[in-house]
């Protein structure tokens, strides 16, 4: 099924995540996208919509130095670590450690708006049966 991820059961099984923090390039977006922000991901075989939580720091693209923190906004051309909340469970990981899942592509009004790598991923925790 669509979003369904394979892993290693024992080692390192895949989990749902709560939020993860994503590298996001902004690359054509008519206007300003702030907090609350839902657009649809496309992360792997998934296709999930997912809120923008939080815009932590606007970045250098260059660089990769923090220009802004907590900016109220991001717009083209910009890049920016932004929380994303996932509205449907989703399972992500941090590209360093599996780039495929660690990739996405953030669409809105049926074009690519940004496109993103995952830094940080808050897992849920699996209960024991």
């Amino acid at each position: 099924k669509r979003g369904f991820v394979a892993s290693d059961s024992k080692n390192d099984p895949a989990r749902e995540c709560n939020t993860f923090t994503a590298q996001v390039i902004i690359m054509n977006h008519p206007g300003q996208i702030g907090a609350g922000y839902t657009p649809v991901l496309d992360c792997h075989t998934a296709h999930i919509a997912c809120k923008f939580s939080e815009l932590k720091a606007k970045i250098d693209k260059r660089t990769g130095k923090e220009t802004e923190e907590n900016p109220p906004f991001v717009k083209t051309g910009d890049a920016a670590m932004v929380v994303i909340t996932p509205t449907k469970p989703m399972c992500v990981e941090v590209f360093s450690e599996y780039p495929p899942l660690g990739r996405f592509a953030v669409r809105d009004m049926k074009q690519t708006v940004a496109v993103g790598v995952i830094k940080v991923v808050d897992k849920k925790v699996i209960g024991k049966k």
